[in-house]
């Protein structure tokens, strides 16, 4: 990890990105709404994405209205992505390539939690795809880009999950042999916190930083479409969780807080560095996965991009 020990935390006031260009995937609802709103808030000009338009536009226009008399306030707008799809990723990448000149920060939010396996098109087991592979995927298409508009940044959201999680087994990425709902999810959130391990010792020298981080349990939509004990647990454990704001605060911190430009590889949690478990920092299993992760990439037509 490239970091200080303790880096200085500055205030929500000293977050300036204006004239930044921010991409927010998952952003019509939850925290990464509000993802979406603090940036824009400061400045940034915020793309945020998700399958469904009328959600989108009716996101976009709730982030216009809470903007209105702020001054510096940047601009909001929405455009499709499904990351459990290989063409669709491409398709974001390019279009998106078309609206901004540069990309400076990458926040890769989107995520999900279903009861029952099922498949992306590609596919891959649900979790696996959407809330690995589909970042995955998404950041190898946008990393030149990404370099060559530095200083940038990679968020990744990832989840405290992933300490239920031991490993992988490399023969069984799919979980077709078995499947269970929570160690499932689990699973994708430790990818991610490796993802951001490996990805980091890649970007060294580059001006591009990358964290992992957990954002709290949080109020949210998240976790209707899990087992039952999960929609209970969302339902009924709603008064002690964290509201969506609250949630989206580390996200904000990490994507924005001009005292951890220099820091890499870390995770990341109320708003300052937590360490993962022993698993996640595997540097070896970090690069098993990449090595995995890659090969799987590759094997979709993404080189048209």
């Amino acid at each position: 990890m490239n970091s200080s020990a303790a880096p200085r935390k500055s205030t929500p006031a000293e977050w300036n990105v204006r004239g930044r260009n921010a991409i927010v995937t998952g952003g019509t609802a939850g925290i990464g709404l509000e993802t979406a709103y603090g940036l824009a808030e400061r400045g940034a000009n915020v793309v945020i994405t998700g399958r469904q338009a009328e959600r989108g536009h009716a996101a976009c226009a709730k982030i216009v209205a809470r903007l209105q008399g702020q001054p510096g306030a940047g601009t909001v707008r929405w455009m499709p992505l499904d990351l459990g799809d290989f063409q669709s990723i491409l398709g974001f990448a390019k279009a998106v390539r078309q609206t901004f000149r540069h990309l400076h920060i990458l926040v890769h939010n989107a995520g999900m939690v279903v009861a029952t396996r099922e498949e992306t098109v590609d596919g891959f087991e649900a979790m696996w795809g959407v809330n690995h592979m589909g970042p995955f995927t998404l950041n190898r298409l946008l990393l030149e880009w990404l370099k060559a508009s530095a200083p940038a940044r990679i968020v990744v959201v990832a989840s405290d999950a992933h300490r239920l999680c031991r490993g992988f087994d490399f023969d069984d990425l799919q979980m077709k042999a078995r499947f269970r709902s929570w160690p499932a999810y689990a699973r994708s959130k430790l990818a991610n916190i490796l993802f951001a391990r490996a990805l980091s010792t890649r970007l060294e020298g580059t001006g591009v930083t990358v964290n992992a981080l957990h954002p709290g349990v949080i109020a949210s939509e998240f976790g209707r479409e899990g087992g039952r004990w999960i929609r209970w647990f969302f339902r009924f454990g709603r008064p002690f969780l964290k509201s969506t704001s609250q949630g989206a605060a580390t996200t904000l911190f990490v994507a924005c807080d001009p005292h951890i430009a220099g820091v890499s590889g870390a995770y990341f949690a109320n708003q300052r560095l937590a360490k993962p478990s022993k698993v996640a920092r595997d540097d070896d299993l970090a690069e098993a996965l990449w090595e995995v992760s890659n090969a799987l990439a590759a094997g979709s037509s993404l080189a048209a991009f």
